[in-house]
């Protein structure tokens, strides 16, 4: 054998040895790669699906925020007409012109005579003592007080008294008939 057919057999066994390294060389780097896109397709959709439900629950967030927030808005809405309502019937009995005065004192005189003996003391609102006095009988008229309307009856030791002034019988109204007033007004 000679140096050379040698040499050509080193370089020839070189070279297979070299393309064999190489082709197992790339078909690791095939493995690999389709490893890491294997991966990366794995890691891509658990984020996606993990976007999807975290999307999904931020919009429930913001629809039940949302809705919170129209209650909110409606409750306060609500409140204001409400509002709004007791003061306008507070003004209508703060008038002393107001139609129907004189038959609620005259009412409301005649419920007293029933509550109490005559001698007790009538303190009424100073818009309605002239019509007080006028409606009293027998019972003295007293100091007058503040309210809107009507009186106070107070026994002569004031041990006792009855209030019957309007701002009174309108707050024990309203609070009694407040869910009828918001059926009316609401539905």
């Amino acid at each position: 054998m000679t140096l050379e057919t040698l040499a050509k057999d080193i370089a020839a066994s070189a070279s297979a040895e070299a393309k064999a390294i190489i082709k197992k060389a790339k078909a690791e780097a095939d493995e690999i790669l389709s490893e890491a896109e294997s991966k990366a397709e794995s890691i891509r959709s658990e984020a996606d699906v993990r976007a999807e439900r975290e999307s999904v629950q931020i919009a429930r967030e913001v629809v039940a925020s949302a809705r919170q927030a129209n209650q909110k808005e409606i409750l306060i809405a609500r409140r204001k007409v409400l509002d709004a309502t007791h003061d306008s019937v507070r003004e209508q009995l703060a008038d002393p012109g107001f139609k129907g005065r004189a038959s609620m004192l005259k009412s409301m005189m005649t419920n007293a005579g029933k509550m109490a003996g005559a001698d007790y003391i009538i303190r009424p609102v100073e818009v309605d003592r002239k019509a007080l006095d006028g409606l009293s009988g027998k019972r003295k008229v007293g100091e007058s007080v503040d309210g809107l309307g009507g009186f106070i009856l107070e026994a002569p030791d004031g041990s006792i008294s009855y209030d019957m002034r309007f701002d009174t019988l309108l707050e024990n109204a309203w609070n009694d008939s407040l869910s009828s007033v918001n059926s009316i007004l609401f539905g």
